[in-house]
């Protein structure tokens, strides 16, 4: 699986992860690729800060020494550092930017999912609109906290869950055909192939202090090529 460094140095690592890639081994399959097993065979130690679903693709950071390691994840943990993420998400926000600020926790009745409870952990969103299509909206999520599922689940919560993913929305796979007029396949008998197939959620920019220098860095990730197929018809077909 291919992945790009985007910065290296003595303390830290980012890489611009790839969708439907593990960022740490599976718990059943340890053997499946996944970033950190790869980040460690090529610069020795290296400690998880940060995770993002396998699905989702974008920014996400390794400390490579433990006083690194420490450090960022105090930023982490005391809402320091800066994490956005773009999503494509179902239907038109009433409310062009805002907060949710809903309280998330596990769901007893759907094993490996989250859900909205009043006795969950504090969670909160801040969002604002990018862009907007007949039936889809591009949004900026500013997540303050970082809990399972965070931006699908609250998003969900608003009536506008992400425009693909199967365990909080009613579709796993985005097709041309849905918003293309008169689609017609390109053969006889062939089926049509999905735009793209994975949660519609990419992280697009990571900011915090470096843990050595202490100075501000900000990376950003542009969207995939899938991500990019979707939006770019939806502005074609959907304006």
């Amino acid at each position: 699986m291919k992945f790009d460094i985007i910065h290296q140095d003595e303390a830290i690592v980012v890489v611009n992860k790839p969708p439907n890639f593990l960022t740490v081994p599976d718990r059943f399959a340890h053997k499946l690729p996944n970033l950190y097993n790869i980040l460690q065979a090529k610069f020795g130690e290296i400690f998880i800060v940060h995770r993002i679903d396998k699905e989702t693709s974008g920014i996400i950071c390794f400390a490579r020494t433990a006083e690194s390691h420490k450090e960022l994840c105090r930023q982490f943990e005391q809402r320091e550092a800066e994490k956005i993420y773009w999503v494509l998400v179902q239907g038109i926000l009433q409310e062009k930017e805002g907060v949710i600020d809903v309280k998330l926790a596990k769901n007893e009745h759907r094993p490996g999912s989250m859900t909205v409870a009043k006795k969950g952990k504090p969670s909160v969103t801040e969002y604002k609109v990018l862009e907007e299509f007949e039936r889809y909206s591009l949004v900026e999520a500013n997540i303050k906290t970082g809990r399972q599922h965070q931006i699908r689940v609250h998003f969900r919560h608003l009536g506008h869950p992400p425009a693909i993913d199967p365990l909080y929305s009613n579709k796993s796979e985005f097709f041309l055909s849905e918003i293309k007029r008169k689609y017609t396949r390109a053969g006889r008998g062939k089926e049509e192939r999905p735009l793209m197939s994975r949660t519609t959620l990419h992280a697009h920019t990571l900011s915090l202090m470096h843990p050595t220098t202490n100075e501000k860095i900000t990376f950003e990730a542009d969207l995939p090529k899938d991500f990019k197929a979707v939006v770019a018809q939806l502005r074609k077909w959907q304006p």
